[in-house]
């Protein structure tokens, strides 16, 4: 299922494996971190998060756009895995919340400029028969260290240490790892580049910015996850268990993620974005009408292969449709546009929920999800692709 996959996708994949390891053995356990030991609230929790997301989210679209206009883009991946693996076990030197925030948004700032080229790197490194199979792949590494990663503290926290801040220190480990793979092994790969310095914000045109706007359709619908496990709590599912079903829905994420994206090379990429986002609406009206644990599970099966069918995919299809030239704008726009369509979309979802219950929120949800497939249907064609270089 992997052959043709290059150094390049491979040696990316293993970083993102690492540094999800290490993000993951530290940031579950910041909310107890702040709360017990900090004495922060939830609301300041909320803060944290907020700024990270949206300054990670500002930042992936200008690298992406500063990366086209440069010879090489190793460098900004380096320097984003690099400034992210030097702050994040930072956190355990923290005496007060607002060191917290700090920490947290420079490892967000990292994160910014790392993605968009990273992506575009991947791009850039395969051949467009494969394309659908190397961002699989790399979604399928990224999510198995969000598995081994709280596994690792937990077992680190039952057997070894006591203290969550020498948890924090250990996680530094596999972050430079990451820093070391990609210092020593990424290769730069030769490719037609901008001269032209200036930064133009404009939105890509054509196909591709249909596709980019029918995105932030679809994210307008996609919700935090965390309204999932609130409802999974809603139904009985105890604190003891929620950890086992977030692992469990990692597992179905990193088992899907290269199946379908090697079967989007085969078949086009539209009709899996289409299933998948189908799934979704599928698994949002479940969640709606659950009432057991049992349907939970299963609902967070079905749930991870909406992401197995969907998260590679969507982005071999973002380079089918931008020039070669404007592979890091494009990743760029396709960031910024979820980024900048989740905040409302969380924001609705709550309001929703709590003005007319769960179902109408999960209803809600799901009718953005359908009417952004029948858009991709109508508005995207397969003809809308560039000439792969």
């Amino acid at each position: 299922m992997l052959k043709g996959i290059s150094g390049n996708v491979l040696i990316l994949g293993l970083v993102s494996f690492l540094t999800d390891v290490s993000s993951e053995m530290i940031y579950p356990l910041l909310p107890l971190f702040l709360t017990s030991v900090l004495g922060a609230g939830p609301a300041f929790l909320g803060i944290i998060e907020g700024v990270a997301e949206s300054t990670a989210a500002f930042l992936k679209l200008v690298s992406g756009i500063v990366s086209d206009r440069l010879p090489g883009r190793k460098g900004l991946v380096l320097a984003g895995y690099g400034l992210s693996a030097l702050v994040r076990p930072l956190i355990a030197l923290a005496t007060g919340p607002l060191a917290v925030l700090g920490v947290r948004f420079a490892d967000r700032v990292g994160k910014g400029i790392r993605t968009s080229p990273r992506d575009a790197l991947i791009a850039d490194s395969v051949d467009p028969s494969i394309r659908g199979t190397a961002f699989g792949f790399h979604r399928s590494m990224d999510h198995a260290g969000a598995i081994v990663g709280p596994l690792l503290a937990t077992a680190l926290l039952a057997w070894y240490v006591r203290d969550l801040r020498t948890v924090f220190w250990l996680a530094a480990i596999p972050g430079i790892l990451a820093v070391v793979l990609i210092a020593l092994r990424v290769r730069e790969v030769p490719r037609h580049h901008s001269a032209d310095g200036s930064l133009r914000l404009l939105v890509p045109r054509g196909g591709l910015r249909r596709y980019l706007l029918i995105l932030f359709v679809f994210t307008l619908g996609n919700s935090t996850d965390a309204f999932l496990l609130l409802r999974a709590g809603q139904l009985g599912v105890g604190p003891a268990q929620i950890p086992l079903l977030w692992t469990f829905f990692h597992l179905v994420k990193m088992l899907t993620a290269t199946p379908f994206g090697a079967l989007s090379d085969r078949i086009g990429r539209r009709g899996v974005i289409v299933a998948g986002w189908g799934v979704y609406a599928l698994a949002y009206l479940g969640f709606a009408l659950a009432a057991t644990q049992l349907q939970i599970w299963l609902l967070f099966a079905v749930y991870g292969l909406f992401y197995g069918l969907t998260e590679g995919v969507e982005k071999a299809l973002l380079v089918d449709l931008a020039r070669p030239e404007e592979r890091g704008s494009a990743f760029g726009w396709y960031n910024g546009a979820i980024g900048v369509g989740a905040l409302p979309a969380s924001l609705l979802f709550g309001l929703l929920w709590e003005r007319f219950g769960a179902a109408a929120a999960f209803g809600c949800g799901a009718g953005l999800a359908l009417l952004a497939a029948v858009l991709l249907l109508l508005l995207v064609q397969p003809a809308d692709s560039a000439a792969a270089v």
